[in-house]
């Protein structure tokens, strides 16, 4: 006998599990199909191992200017293996985390390939779903599950570069994960998120790094200023930065000794070589292998077409997540999961709004970024004003040996509006939340800036840089 759900949902990460869990609070009986672990991409392959590594080199390049911090530490020593340890553990602790919330809310987890096979269909079942392999001895017919509305949370996967193999040389960020040891050079191709995030780390552990950028500066989907800051203290660190630069697949060579690749920038053609070769150039949404087509769902430019509230174009088929396009955060794909749980259930669901989504990046320095940037506002036909803020004037930025960095403040000169906050430096993952509450709440500069931010604190600086869009900055 079949077993029927009210929602069924394809993919466990942190789209798909979000999802399911709103959707029982909610009432509904839900089953999820995860073909690997629980968790997916950002637990297993992206934000939390990657997350895992950059604080082991952070640490690691703190202990080498301890003597800064009046301490005195000899032999200093990576110990490259425990730091994948030390993530592997973390990883596993998350997971087992999430599987607790699967029994806690009475969530079946089916272990396996789901296929859209959409046979069977009943006045109270609008599809199903056969769940194959994942333990199941080969051969054996899969588990058949239906459901009345089914979500697609399928996640996405590294974008690969035509004619460019994959292998111990030439690696995604997937396979830079386990590498068992730090390379003494790479070439990154792709200064974005991924590109900064692992040339940052790479750097720090002792490896010399090329960016490969085709665009005109690193982090382009950031603010300028940002952009320049980070090139600059890139160099700084010695880390080369080629930007307008496009790899010629090509010239790629890779064998025992290394990776040989050829660049044209300039009008001219450069020669790199290095130890290893990482390609960084975006994400692709995983739309193929599970039986989309069998639904009325459209794909357009390459991902899956939704409403607003995260409806297909088939009425009982919703769609969250990397497989949507837009930006690919966990944090998009969680607030996407809710939405459509919520729409299913016959609720008001609060959509998303690009604009408002926070958007962090984990190198030294962090980045992060909420709203327009300045030439966006300017495009979109604002007046703006700036207030910019150096955390060489925070005291407790000095306190932590990190005085790197700026915040950015772009509010619209007529009604104060705050419309984008941009930030460089330590820690300012950790705050851009209030920057997002601001866009949420549409307040102006002055209303945030006359917040009592607490002293000796990293936040002081956004309500200075809040103030100062007034010329009314207190501490500069």
């Amino acid at each position: 006998m079949m077993n029927d759900y009210d929602i069924v949902i394809l993919g466990g990460g942190p789209g798909g599990y979000v999802a399911a869990i709103r959707a029982a609070q909610l009432g509904k009986r839900i089953a999820l199909v995860e073909k690997e672990k629980l968790g997916g991409t950002c637990l297993h392959k992206g934000c939390i191992p990657s997350k895992a590594l950059l604080r082991s080199a952070e640490l690691y390049e703190t202990m080498k200017r301890s003597s800064s911090f009046g301490i005195r530490v000899q032999g200093i020593e990576l110990d490259y293996s425990n730091v994948l340890a030390r993530k592997d553990a973390i990883v596993e602790r998350l997971e087992s985390g999430v599987r607790f919330l699967m029994k806690k809310n009475k969530i079946d987890v089916y272990e396996g390939m789901g296929l859209i096979a959409n046979t069977a269909i009943t006045s109270d079942r609008n599809g199903v779903i056969d769940v194959r392999g994942s333990g199941k001895a080969e051969g054996e017919p899969p588990i058949s599950i239906g459901y009345r509305d089914l979500i697609v949370a399928t996640g996405s996967r590294p974008r690969r570069i035509p004619g460019l193999p994959v292998n111990e040389r030439i690696m995604s960020s997937d396979e830079a994960l386990a590498m068992e040891a730090v390379p003494a050079s790479i070439i990154i191709v792709g200064g974005g998120v991924i590109g900064v995030e692992w040339a940052s780390m790479l750097n720090d552990f002792g490896a010399q790094v090329t960016i490969v950028e085709a665009a005109d500066r690193i982090v382009p989907t950031e603010d300028e200023d940002l952009s320049r800051e980070l090139a600059r203290l890139f160099t700084k660190r010695r880390i080369k930065t080629l930007t307008g630069a496009m790899l010629l697949p090509d010239s790629v060579l890779a064998d025992g000794g290394g990776v040989v690749l050829q660049v044209s920038r300039g009008g001219k053609i450069e020669t790199l070589m290095a130890d290893r070769m990482l390609v960084s150039v975006g994400r692709a949404a995983n739309i193929e292998g599970f039986g989309l087509e069998r639904t009325a769902a459209r794909i357009e430019q390459g991902v899956i077409a939704v409403d607003r509230s995260m409806r297909t174009n088939d009425p009982h088929v919703y769609a969250i997540g990397d497989v949507v396009g837009g930006l690919q955060l966990a944090h998009v794909a969680s607030h996407e999961g809710v939405t459509a749980a919520e729409s299913i259930c016959g609720l008001d669901a609060h959509s998303l709004e690009a604009v408002s989504v926070p958007k962090c990046i984990y190198s030294r320095p962090e980045l992060a970024s909420v709203g327009l940037s300045e030439q966006a506002a300017v495009e979109n036909g604002h007046s703006v004003k700036i207030g910019k803020f150096s955390f060489k004037a925070i005291g407790k930025a000095l306190v932590l040996g990190d005085s790197d960095g700026f915040v950015k403040v772009v509010a619209d000169e007529n009604t104060g509006d705050v419309l984008g906050v941009h930030m460089i430096g330590p820690h300012v993952t950790d705050f851009i939340g209030e920057a997002s509450l601001a866009q949420l709440l549409k307040a102006t500069s002055m209303q945030i800036g006359r917040m009592i931010h607490p002293h000796p604190t990293l936040s002081e600086i956004i309500g200075e840089a809040m103030l100062e869009a007034d010329n009314m900055a207190l501490g500069m």
